[in-house]
């Protein structure tokens, strides 16, 4: 026989859980001091410059 369940109790759980995955994402976005930040920009920078500079003109 299936387990009784309060759907309530299941919403709220279900609801917390998606609020918990979402705080995760924003510490990791979010939760960077500005020298990190300034040294992912200079990296992403370098990179797209570095594809640049291989892309083949015709």
């Amino acid at each position: 026989m299936a387990e009784i369940v309060n759907l309530n109790r299941w919403r709220k759980a279900k609801a917390k859980e998606e609020k918990a995955r979402q705080a995760d994402a924003n510490r990791v976005a979010f939760g960077r001091t500005k020298a990190e930040k300034d040294a992912a920009r200079k990296q992403a920078e370098r990179q797209a410059g570095e594809l640049d500079g291989k892309k083949v003109e015709e």
